[in-house]
């Protein structure tokens, strides 16, 4: 009789385990309200609206005249870009802003995907929807979430809209394309109230997806839209069916991240290191502390205290113009430092850096786009940062990523890491 009892609490305790290891691969999140004010009685607006973006000759001279009342600070000699945005290379940058760039243009190519706005959970929300003009007989159109980051937009991916959407190969995968803006960034409305982190704008986004009538969906995101569309899969694993991500740093390196550090030089094999994960990860010292620490002074600022340094970015578009370049330049490659320009044209063109610019500056959006920081480093120890991801995961290794991630660390938390593939 006591052994039939010990076998059926060792059965409970076994299927207790496993119950709870499958819901703890779900996150639990409940609606929120964003608006202004209490929440308000009755049915609430859940239509989708038509948006375009627009511009006007008072907007145009307002900048301009703020350009023209910028006070010029010269660089230190031989500094480039190590102190910052070096000033020289600023006011060609200014010069060409304010005398050659053409925003109504560029307004006109941001206007040539349709765009919309729905309200959720009391703000609007600001998306970019591409249905594909073809699609093969007999096959369907993939949905696809593509999620930006800081101080990028949805504009970063109007290169990439037209390969997903208008395949040169006939045959091959075709997809729909819903690019949103994250809320306080760009055209979507800001929170009105404290908390909103990742996990709000995941549920906000899932609900966008569903509004739009899609059962299931892909997802891709990188910098913040990593984390975003991370927590997408792990608050619906059966609605997200796959997940694509260029960013995974490890929230809360576990044991077997430690040992990798501290081991991996001396036994890359036994953690599966490549001959490219020793090169970018030592001398350990250097290349994840001193490097690291180099490039994210700013986050320490948006994670502490951001409405302080973001009113004075709300004023200036020349700083507002400098705070941001400066992040595709070293962020685009640390060696860009040592360039006394940059090297900011090499990989972009100062139409598209300045178009990029502009939506900040335009839809007033530096502050809450920088408050997202400290909503997020506020919550460490949220139950997500532990929380494994379980729907099919690809990972897109770029050599100049401000963190590495060895595909080991990236197993850690996705674990149905399918592609991890090698950027050129």
């Amino acid at each position: 009789m006591l052994f039939e009892v010990l076998i059926a609490l060792l059965l409970g305790v076994v299927i207790f385990l496993l119950v709870f290891r499958r819901r703890s691969h779900v996150l639990k999140t409940e609606d929120g309200w964003w608006g202004v004010g209490p929440i308000p009685d009755g049915e609430r607006d859940t239509t989708i609206h038509p948006f375009k973006v627009t511009t006007s000759d008072a907007e145009l001279e307002d900048l301009h005249r703020r350009i023209d009342q910028t006070r010029p600070v010269p660089s230190l000699e031989d500094s480039q870009f190590n102190y910052g945005f070096n000033s020289e290379y600023l006011e060609k940058v200014v010069s060409y802003w304010r005398n050659d760039f053409d925003w109504r243009k560029q307004v006109d190519k941001l206007n040539q995907y349709p765009h919309f706005k729905t309200n959720i959970e009391g703000i609007d929300v600001h998306y970019v929807h591409v249905k594909p003009k073809r699609v093969p007989e007999g096959t369907n159109s993939l949905p696809l979430l593509m999620v930006h980051g800081w101080p990028g937009s949805f504009y970063e991916f109007y290169g990439t809209i037209p390969l997903l959407t208008e395949p040169s190969d006939p045959q091959g995968l075709v997809f729909e394309v819903v690019c949103p803006s994250i809320p306080g960034y760009g055209y979507s409305e800001a929170p009105h109230k404290k908390g909103f982190n990742s996990v709000c704008a995941a549920r906000i986004f899932h609900k966008l997806m569903r509004r739009l009538g899609f059962q299931q969906f892909y997802a891709h995101g990188g910098d913040w839209g990593w984390l975003v569309t991370t927590n997408m899969a792990q608050l619906e694993p059966k609605i997200v069916k796959a997940l694509h991500v260029n960013f995974a740093p490890p929230s809360k390196p576990g044991l077997v991240i430690t040992l990798s550090v501290l081991l991996g030089r001396h036994f890359p094999k036994l953690f599966g290191f490549t001959s490219v994960d020793l090169e970018r990860l030592y001398p350990c010292m250097q290349k994840m502390f001193v490097e690291s620490i180099k490039e994210t002074g700013y986050m320490h600022i948006q994670a502490t205290k951001p409405d302080t340094a973001g009113r004075a970015l709300n004023d200036s578009p020349v700083g507002l113009a400098a705070y941001i370049l400066e992040k595709f330049s070293t962020w685009t490659s640390q060696d860009f430092r040592n360039l006394e320009d940059g090297g900011l044209t090499r990989k972009f063109s100062l139409d598209d850096l300045l178009t990029n610019v502009m939506i900040y500056w335009t839809s007033g959006c530096i502050i809450p786009s920088m408050r997202f920081y400290k909503e997020n480093f506020s919550r460490l120890d949220s139950p997500h940062t532990t929380m494994p991801v379980t729907v099919p995961a690809g990972f897109a290794c770029f050599p100049n990523e401000l963190m590495h991630s060895p595909k080991l660390w990236v197993r850690q938390k996705f674990h149905k890491l399918l592609p991890y593939t090698h950027m050129a």
